[in-house]
Order: C-alpha cells, then sequence, then structure tokens
C-alpha cells in the first residue's frame, strides 16, 4: 500500500479564518517565536539570565496555548499530548537551569553547584 500523505495533527488547523493574513491565522506560533526573539535579542544585548529565562517562558506559553485553545494551527507537531509536554519539559528545565546557573544564582540547586565543582577543579593535567 502506498503513502499518499501524512494526517495533519490534531488541533493543527490555523487559529483564525482564511479570510486573515498568515501571521493572524497563525498567531500560537508568531507569539512563540516573538518570546524566543525577544530571549535571544536581549541575551545578545548582555542580560543572559533574562533572555534564557524568556525563551523557557515562551516555551511554557507554547504549552499552555496547546492545552487551551482547540486550533494552534503550525505550533501543533505531534498529538496534543506529546506537545504539551514536550514544550512543558523543555520551558520548564530552561528556566530552572538559567536560574540556577553561576555566576550568582537565583535558585540553588545541588547537582549544579557539585558540576560547577567538576568543571573548574584542576586534575593536574598540566
Amino acid at each position: 500500500m502506498k503513502t499518499t500523505g501524512t494526517f495533519r495533527p490534531e488541533g493543527g488547523s490555523a487559529a483564525a479564518g482564511r479570510d486573515m493574513p498568515v501571521p493572524v491565522r497563525q498567531w500560537p506560533i508568531v507569539l512563540v517565536l516573538a518570546f524566543v526573539g525577544v530571549g535571544l535579542l536581549v541575551t545578545a544585548l548582555g542580560a543572559w539570565r533574562a533572555g534564557i529565562v524568556t525563551i523557557g517562558v515562551g516555551m511554557l506559553v507554547g504549552a499552555v496555548l496547546r492545552i487551551v485553545l482547540p486550533e494552534v494551527g503550525m505550533l501543533a507537531v505531534r498529538s496534543r499530548f506529546t506537545d504539551i509536554v514536550v514544550m512543558g519539559v523543555l520551558g520548564a528545565v530552561i528556566v530552572v537551569l538559567a536560574l540556577a546557573a553561576l555566576p550568582d544564582p537565583v535558585i540553588h540547586l545541588p547537582l549544579v553547584g557539585r558540576l560547577g565543582d567538576l568543571v573548574h577543579s584542576d586534575t593536574g593535567g598540566g
């Protein structure tokens, strides 16, 4: 049997009607990409922690949009469950690691401190 196409993911229809321009129809992914773009800009301007947190928050916003909206357009990649889990976990991990990153962590995670000790330790290699 020959496969002739693929199914659109659940919720993969445009978020607004066809009479609207593409950025308006695809506003959920535009919003997430705007968060990421602002985060990259803030990071490039030197406020790396705030920029990375903004990127993580963008991922979390994408997960929330996937939960609450019936149609999210191009933000839908796989099943609703998979999209929510992937964006939610990645967003949370990005935010937590940005807040725990050295120097001057906002939150303290024991594992991060030990990893910093391992990276900065002198093993006598030369």
